[in-house]
């Protein structure tokens, strides 16, 4: 079976993001993949930011910066950007991870905003395709 780009993004961006909610040890319950140019995802993450300790954290990626954290305003209607990974669009989970647990630490946001182009999303989505098509592991005692 061959897929077609928006096919392969999809399923790539899924698989991606399901790996990246596994690393940080969510169930994913609480995130969405919207694979429509621009694509887009978001995953509500457990535990506060420091500084922040009313408000919920979110983490979002998109295809032209990837990775953000952010919490939520008062109104829970929009969010407000507290630090990027960048400049890679498409960093490995286990970096995502270890990045979202520093911020959660009180580690000091860097800024990697930088200029790296997304390439071809599609193809370095690719090897996280199969991660969309297995079913996700089901919890202890669900």
């Amino acid at each position: 079976m061959e897929l077609d780009f928006d096919d392969a993004l999809t399923l790539g961006l899924r698989g991606y993001v399901r790996r990246v909610t596994e690393e940080l040890g969510l169930s994913g319950e609480c995130s969405y993949v919207q694979a429509e140019r621009p694509a887009t995802a978001y995953l509500a993450l457990e535990g506060r930011l420091p500084g922040f300790p009313d408000r919920d954290v979110a983490l979002l990626w998109d295809e032209e910066r990837g990775w953000s954290a952010a919490v939520e305003t008062h109104s829970g209607e929009d969010v407000l950007v507290q630090a990027h990974f960048g400049p890679d669009v498409v960093p490995s989970p286990k970096a995502v991870a270890r990045w979202v647990h520093g911020l959660m630490r009180g580690a000091r946001p860097v800024d990697r905003t930088g200029t790296e182009s997304p390439g071809d999303l599609a193809r370095r989505l690719a090897p996280y395709t199969v991660a969309a098509l297995v079913p996700a592991p089901r919890a202890a005692g669900a």
